[in-house]
């Protein structure tokens, strides 16, 4: 029988910018979990929020600058590649496809996008394409806002991590993160302020702000 292949994890965002709030939950969850890898896919037009200040290739920019330094993470530029919105759903379908039935695929969520998660395009497909792995977000709800909600969530949670490299699909983990509270707002305001944002931003990625005039409005 052949070996089930490793469990591979994604994480999506406007990333605009990339910041210690993405970056800290997820290597934390990584370690928890035991994952060898986390791909990065920034969203073109996000259907849930405001477009991007950053153009793509700003964005893409600092990914790779956050990145280069940190071997857990890899990019993947295939929805900043559509015209369309960037539906979840349909990366997820792609990817399975391209990774076949057996490979365990994961998408990383925080904890406000799991309480909203009944908004979301074709969201009771999911589970059906990936596990869902749950990162803390500080000042969110733990319980789901109605009681058919909470039904779903406790059917498909999982506290034993060895089930989501065993099996393909279809779990819930919540994992246990750090509360790491930064905002892209936090740093539009300081950038405002002309306040270091050497605590909330990779050195690389903020000179990288500084060079491209970025978030200063």
């Amino acid at each position: 029988m052949s070996e089930i292949p490793a469990l591979h994890a994604l994480f999506g965002g406007t990333f605009d910018p990339i910041h210690y709030g993405h970056l800290r939950p997820v290597e934390a969850l990584a370690r928890q979990v035991g994952l060898q890898q986390v791909t990065l896919l920034p969203n073109n037009l996000p259907p849930h929020r405001p477009q991007p200040a950053a153009s793509a290739a700003q964005r893409v920019a600092m990914v790779k600058l956050a990145i280069a330094d940190r071997p857990l993470f890899r990019l993947d530029e295939r929805e900043l590649q559509r015209a369309t919105p960037s539906w979840t759903v349909e990366t997820l379908a792609e990817l399975r496809l391209e990774r076949g039935d057996r490979q365990p695929l994961a998408f990383i969520i925080g904890q406000d996008s799991l309480l909203s998660l009944h908004t979301w395009h074709r969201w009771q497909d999911l589970l059906s394409l990936c596990h869902l792995l749950v990162c803390q977000r500080p000042g969110y709800a733990t319980k789901m806002e109605s009681a058919e909600l909470q039904q779903w969530l406790d059917a498909h949670l999982t506290d034993d991590t060895t089930l989501l490299h065993r099996q393909p699909a279809g779990l819930i983990f919540l994992a246990d993160t750090p509360l790491v509270p930064v905002s892209a707002t936090e740093i539009r305001q300081r950038r405002r302020r002309g306040e270091s944002l050497d605590d909330l931003l990779p050195p690389a990625v903020t000179a990288f702000i500084d060079r491209e005039g970025l978030y200063s409005e």
